[in-house]
């Protein structure tokens, strides 16, 4: 209410799996309430449809959106990690980059290549704010949510952890059965942990570990 209706009505082509065409008749059709109940964000699916052209057939999989999922986490993980370098929005390269993803989305809706500017964007010289800025407005037609998102990442990695004593003991304990080669105990520390909501990764200057 309150607004016009769309004034265009388009047909994206069909939504595939590996055995033919998705069917409401086969029982093979996407809900966000399916979405939701198997632990995806509905925003991953956008983000998977949105790296194809709607003229081209997509071809859907759990596999294929576990894998844009895991790149839409690395994107929202690279905006997150943009630091302050104290420079202000440079107004006028932020326009030449919003005039460029218009020009470029709007030769027939190229989403694809939309995409593709985001990435462009984060390789850039730019400033962060600048970055940001940029996004932001790419994100208006994208509907990615990714600022938000960015900034919720940074406001969890730098909250306090509930737990982190407890962790970190069990991180120790786990390393003492590395050394006594005791294999079943570290395991079972590692799967401990993930009980617990922690991911451990183990790197060259010690074990790295999140919540997840």
């Amino acid at each position: 209410l309150g607004h016009p209706w769309c004034k265009y009505w388009m047909h994206v082509h069909h939504l595939n799996t590996n055995d033919g065409k998705m069917s409401k008749s086969k029982g093979e059709f996407l809900t966000v309430s399916l979405l939701e109940e198997k632990g995806y964000d509905p925003l991953v699916y956008r983000f998977f449809c949105l790296q194809s052209h709607y003229r081209k057939s997509l071809v859907f999989s759990w596999e294929n959106l576990d894998n844009a999922r895991a790149a839409f986490d690395k994107l929202i993980g690279r905006i997150a990690a943009l630091e302050e370098d104290g420079a202000p929005v440079d107004e006028a390269a932020a326009a030449a980059q919003r005039k460029k993803f218009v020009e470029t989305v709007g030769n027939d809706l190229n989403t694809s290549l939309g995409v593709t500017a985001l990435y462009d964007v984060l390789k850039s010289d730019l400033s962060a704010a600048t970055t940001r800025a940029v996004i932001g407005s790419f994100d208006q037609v994208l509907g990615l949510d990714l600022l938000e998102k960015a900034q919720a990442v940074r406001m969890q990695a730098t909250a306090p952890v509930e737990g982190a004593e407890e962790v970190e003991a069990l991180i120790a304990q786990r390393a003492e059965a590395k050394k006594a080669k005791d294999w079943g105990r570290a395991d079972a520390i590692r799967d401990q942990l993930k009980e617990m909501g922690i991911e451990i990764k183990d790197t060259p200057n010690g074990v790295e570990w999140k919540r997840i």
